[in-house]
């Protein structure tokens, strides 16, 4: 088990959406982050106090987790002379990045030498079985994007606190390093061998309560040419019964891809109905989940009623406005 409280590390952070991991946290167990560390050049901000390693210790933090997910998830030169650092004074060191915190023979040295632990959570834990494609009980709700960084993991535990909230059975199913770190559990999709991606996804949502609801944590996009075969597993080891489309609409394209444009909302739903219907033909779009963090109050309220009518499905942003829509939406299947 990875320790808390925790202190966020955002490293050298170019811009917001780099800090994704540590704002996930922040925003969904506050109660485990004691603060951030931001190194010079950082342009990432969570709005929660700026704390040096030994401030962060002596209000209890115990484990320094990498809150950056940068192009590529490596370790940064720079950043190793912290992580050292810290790992000194007493601090376990958690990561979701790809470039493996056990790969680093200085962390494991300073580790071993400090009687200190480094948790690598994008690590498959289960050797997970091809997919086979059967039909589970219960149901399963994806997010699917437009791009990513969308808000899918915010939609799938939005939905999942309101639906908790109604007394209703749901189940949060986390599939990237975020969701694990703020859940402690779910797969590590990215990091599963490509053969075994949809099968570890059957894993994570098994036989259930016919009225049990699995909100399953999107991942990248069908139309990004980066992530793709991430989400076509989750389309197809998922079985959704339900679909949630996701977007933001301020972007002046996708996400490291500047020569590519987010497709439409349309796009998004036929063609990611088509394919879900591959494994499970009953599977049905209910509902539009817009990140409208960039967008004033009133000129994204308007934008939600524009698209509601446009696509005759219920638009909101769960984040801000509540999930309420949404959850109505699957109880009316």
């Amino acid at each position: 088990m990875i320790k808390t409280p925790y202190l966020l590390f955002l490293g050298d952070a170019p811009d917001q959406l780099a800090a994704k991991v540590a704002i996930g946290i922040k925003d969904w167990r506050p109660e485990n982050a004691v603060g951030q560390f931001k190194m010079n050049g950082c342009n990432a901000d969570l709005g929660i106090e700026n704390l040096s390693l030994a401030e962060a210790k002596e209000k209890g933090a115990k484990t320094l987790v990498i809150g950056v997910a940068n192009r590529g998830g490596v370790i940064s030169a720079a950043w190793k002379s912290v992580l050292i650092e810290a790992i000194e004074m007493g601090y376990d060191i958690a990561s979701g990045l790809h470039n493996l915190l056990r790969d680093e023979a200085d962390l494991v040295a300073a580790a071993q030498a400090n009687g200190t632990e480094l948790h690598d959570v994008r690590i498959p834990s289960v050797q997970y079985p091809i997919a086979n494609g059967k039909k589970r009980t219960g149901k399963r709700c994806l997010a699917v994007g437009t791009d990513c960084s969308v808000g899918k993991m915010y939609t799938a535990m939005a939905m999942d606190a309101e639906m908790r909230e109604r007394g209703l059975k749901s189940t949060f199913r986390a599939t990237g390093q975020t969701g694990i770190l703020i859940t402690g559990d779910g797969v590590p999709l990215d990091a599963v061998i490509a053969d075994f991606m949809a099968g570890s996804i059957e894993y994570l949502t098994p036989d259930n309560d016919d009225d049990h609801w699995d909100m399953i944590e999107g991942q990248g996009s069908l139309f990004h040419v980066s992530y793709s075969g991430v989400t076509l597993a989750l389309v197809h080891g998922g079985q959704p019964d339900a679909l949630i489309l996701c977007h933001e609409p301020t972007r002046a394209h996708m996400r490291g891809l500047p020569d590519y444009q987010q497709p439409s909302l349309e796009d998004l739903r036929d063609v990611a109905l088509r394919l879900a219907q591959v494994g499970n033909p009953n599977c049905k779009v209910v509902g539009i989940s817009v990140n409208t963090q960039h967008m004033e109050d009133t000129a994204a309220k308007a934008y939600l009623a524009e698209l509601e009518a446009q696509m005759s499905l219920p638009a909101t942003d769960p984040y801000r406005y509540g999930a309420g829509k949404l959850v109505d939406a699957l109880a009316a299947l």
